[in-house]
C-alpha cells in the first residue's frame, strides 16, 4: 500500500520520483526490469543521444561534464542510476504490473507474482517506446529467413557476411543501418514506405535540437517551407539513389504521426556510396523472398524490424477512453486523466524527449503536491 506510486523507472519515472520528493512526497517506483533504465539498457550499441547533454539532464543533476556532447548509451544508463541514488529513491525493481484497475479512493495493481499493490495516486511513466511491434505482413508466418525487432539489435558482428534488410527509415533503422554497413554485413537494403526528413545532427556545431527549440513555435505551413528549405541546402539529392524527398511538411508529421526528423549520423554518406540501398516498402512475405511495393524481391538472411513500438497501455487498463487508437493516453504530461491517475513521457516534441521529461515531471509533481 502507498499513497503515491510512480510506474517505470526510466528517466521519467525517476524524474517525477525525484520531483515529488523535493516537494515533500514520498513515493514507490515499480520497475520491471532488474534494474533502472531498462528500456536504454537494451537499445544498440553505438546509440548516442540525438540530444545535446546540457539540455538532456533530469531536474536537479545535470548530466556529467565529462559524457560529452552526445552521451553515450552506457553513460546515460551509469547517469540514471546515480540520479537514483543521489535522491535515495524507493525503486522496487523486478516488479511487473500487469493490470491496473480503479477501487475506490485507490488504484489497484494485480503483479505478475499474484500479489496486490495499491495506490491512492499512480503516475504511469513507463514509455512512449514500449512495447515492440512487428506488422503482421502478409505471408511472414512462411519466411524461413531471420527477423528481428530493432529493440533486440546489438551490433553487427552476428550479421557479419549476410545479406541484411532493414525495414523502416526512422533514426533507428537509419543508425542500425549504418551499423551493419561499418561492420562487415554483405550487402545493407533499407526498406522505405514514407520517405523521412533527414536533418544533419549539428551544422557549424549548431544543434538541430536547437532549431526545434527556436522555431518550433512558428505556425505550421511557415515551419515546413522553410524545414524543407533547410533540408534542400544541407542534405543532398538522394532521389538517384532510391530515397524520394518527403511530400508532407515536417511539422505536420509531427502533428498527426508523432514523428521526429532522422538525424543523419551517417545514413546520408552511405547511401551516396552504396553501402546501404534504399528500396521499396516490403509488402509480402513468401517462404524464400520478400515482396516490396514496387513489385521486386528481394532474398535477405536477415530482416531487421525497426518498426516501432507501442505503448503497451491498452493491455495494462481495461478502461479504452483513456487512450486514443494508437494506445497514447488522451491526457497526458500534467493534469489527471482520472481522479488519482497521471501519464507522462508521451508527448513527442523537436525539442528533445529528455528535455520534455524534465518539464512534465516538475509539472506532474505540482499537481500531485498540491492534493497530497
Amino acid at each position: 500500500m502507498a499513497n503515491v506510486t510512480v510506474l517505470g523507472a526510466g528517466a521519467a519515472g525517476l524524474a517525477v520520483a525525484a520531483q515529488l520528493k523535493a516537494n515533500g512526497v514520498d513515493s514507490v517506483v515499480l520497475e520491471r526490469g532488474p534494474e533502472v533504465a531498462t528500456s536504454w539498457r537494451g537499445r544498440y550499441d553505438r546509440l548516442r543521444l540525438h540530444t545535446v547533454r546540457r539540455l538532456s539532464g533530469l531536474p536537479g543533476f545535470p548530466i556529467p561534464r565529462e559524457y560529452g556532447r552526445w552521451v553515450r548509451r552506457d553513460d546515460l544508463v551509469r547517469y540514471l542510476e546515480a540520479y537514483r541514488e543521489r535522491f535515495a529513491l524507493d525503486v522496487r525493481t523486478g516488479t511487473t504490473v500487469e493490470r491496473v484497475k480503479p477501487g475506490g479512493e485507490r488504484w489497484s495493481m494485480q503483479l505478475a507474482d499474484g500479489s496486490e499493490h495499491t495506490s491512492r495516486t499512480l503516475i504511469v511513466a513507463t514509455g512512449y517506446l514500449h512495447t515492440p511491434v512487428i506488422p503482421q505482413w502478409p505471408g511472414l508466418a512462411s519466411w524461413t529467413g531471420t527477423l528481428i525487432h530493432s529493440s533486440a539489435y546489438r551490433n553487427a558482428e552476428p550479421f557479419r557476411g549476410k545479406n541484411v534488410l532493414v525495414v523502416g527509415p526512422g533514426n533507428s533503422g537509419a543508425e542500425i543501418s549504418t551499423d551493419l554497413a561499418e561492420g562487415g554485413a554483405a550487402s545493407v537494403s533499407l526498406a522505405v514506405r514514407t520517405p523521412p526528413h533527414i536533418v544533419r545532427r549539428a551544422t557549424a556545431g549548431w544543434p538541430a535540437q536547437m532549431n526545434g527549440l527556436l522555431l518550433g513555435g512558428l505556425p505550421e505551413p511557415v515551419f515546413n517551407s522553410m524545414a524543407a528549405t533547410m533540408a534542400r541546402m544541407e542534405v543532398p539529392d538522394l532521389r538517384p539513389y532510391g530515397l524520394a524527398r518527403p511530400t508532407e511538411g515536417l511539422k505536420t508529421r509531427l502533428r498527426t504521426q508523432r514523428y521526429v526528423p532522422l538525424q543523419d549520423v551517417g545514413i546520408v554518406r552511405d547511401v551516396l556510396a552504396g553501402r546501404v540501398r534504399p528500396v521499396a516498402a516490403v509488402e509480402s512475405f513468401t517462404e524464400n523472398a520478400v515482396r516490396l511495393a514496387d513489385g521486386t524481391t528481394l532474398t535477405p538472411d536477415v530482416i531487421v524490424a525497426a518498426t516501432g513500438y507501442g505503448t503497451g497501455l491498452t493491455k495494462l487498463f481495461d478502461d479504452p477512453t483513456l487512450f486514443d487508437d494508437t494506445g497514447v493516453p488522451l491526457v497526458h504530461g500534467g493534469p489527471s486523466a482520472r481522479p488519482g491517475l497521471y501519464f507522462m513521457g508521451y508527448n513527442v516534441t523537436l525539442g528533445g524527449m529528455l528535455r520534455e521529461l524534465a518539464i512534465e515531471s516538475r509539472r506532474v509533481a505540482r499537481a500531485v503536491s498540491a492534493l497530497s
